[in-house]
């Protein structure tokens, strides 16, 4: 697999990912559900794992490519905090009162203090306030004004164990990513087929593993081929594993293998999408489809509700990546040697 970090098509397949997030979302928030459950796995998950799955692929190049602590902390921290914090504030001063006075249903008199509560008590990434003063009420999916920004905290769990492994030397032995992966897929097994019931072993490898299947990839990148046939079995066995309880024990790997190559493969220049659109588009459609819900949208059904909270986000995505997210991973390179550009493209 040839991989070039200025030609490829990550950031329009992250995009791809972050809409299809949307999709799914559309149906929870306007009270709908999927009763095939293959479906319901493959839509519910995918979207998020070919997130950490990039992420995986891209955070230890980037390791390889700078392996200083400061330098990969800086560009981690960048890269996720500035515009998670923007989209707390806007959320809490300008999307939800904002959804609530259009509503009818008003703020009360706790909101401005409990909006001030979501703002603090979210900002290390931990999510510990999912509601402002009991609100988004009367809709479909209640109490929850972001029901995505949780999983930020475990994505950068997973930088720093890329950290943690890099400052013990064991990512430069060849053995330590195909162990890792085999160890959370014991681990995935498990949690999802076995006795073992522990919150953070079961999140631990739903997280971790993709993430690591994506570091897999890189670690095999020269030798891995990108056949379309190859490419066609991928996709074949990622359906077919959603048959399974836990589709990743199958998928994690196929998924990795089809989204990274397909990546590699997309250096047209109009698949080389030069802005970062996915994770403003992730971390507010959330937010913004509560409003919709808020203001009688869900009874459009799901996918018209999916278009008008796609077309209502991407917006929100410009101007965080524009004004925002852009401006902080300039800070990245300023005295960092060698910059670290294949970061510049990671989630």
């Amino acid at each position: 697999m040839v991989f070039d970090p200025r030609q490829n098509a990550l950031n329009a397949l992250r995009l791809l990912l972050a809409i299809s997030v949307i999709g799914w979302h559309s149906f929870p928030i306007t009270g709908r559900d999927i009763a095939f459950d293959p479906l319901r796995q493959l839509l519910s998950h995918v979207g998020v794992d070919g997130f950490f799955t990039i992420s995986g692929f891209l955070i230890v190049s980037s390791w390889v490519r700078a392996p200083r602590t400061v330098t990969f902390l800086r560009a981690r921290a960048l890269r996720i905090f500035p515009g998670f914090w923007a989209s707390l504030l806007v959320t809490a001063v300008v999307i939800a009162p904002l959804a609530l006075l259009l509503s009818g249903d008003g703020l009360g008199a706790r909101y401005w203090r409990d909006s001030v509560s979501y703002v603090g008590r979210n900002a290390g990434l931990w999510v510990a306030q999912y509601d402002i003063a009991g609100t988004p009420a009367d809709v479909p999916f209640p109490g929850v004004w972001n029901g995505s920004m949780w999983t930020l905290f475990w994505e950068f769990l997973c930088y720093l164990a890329v950290l943690a492994l890099g400052l013990t030397r064991l990512l430069e032995r060849r053995f330590t990513i195909p162990v890792a992966f085999v160890a959370l897929t014991l681990t995935t097994l498990a949690t999802a087929y076995g006795p073992v019931d522990n919150y953070w072993l079961t999140l631990g490898s739903r997280f971790g593993l993709p993430f690591v299947a994506g570091a897999v990839v890189y670690h095999y990148r020269d030798r891995l081929p990108v056949r379309g046939p190859l490419l066609a079995l991928a996709a074949v066995l990622v359906l077919a594993a959603c048959l399974l309880p836990d589709y990743r024990v199958v998928a994690a790997l196929p998924l990795a293998y089809f989204l990274l190559s397909v990546g590699a493969l997309g250096r047209h220049p109009r698949l080389r999408f030069r802005q970062d659109l996915s994770y403003g588009t992730y971390i507010y459609a959330f937010p913004l489809q509560q409003a919709l819900a808020l203001v009688g949208a869900a009874s459009l059904g799901v996918f018209l509700f999916a278009v008008a909270s796609l077309a209502l986000t991407l917006p929100f995505a410009a101007a965080s990546w524009f004004g925002i997210e852009k401006p902080a991973l300039r800070l990245k390179g300023r005295t960092a040697k060698p910059v670290d550009r294949a970061s510049v493209a990671t989630g």
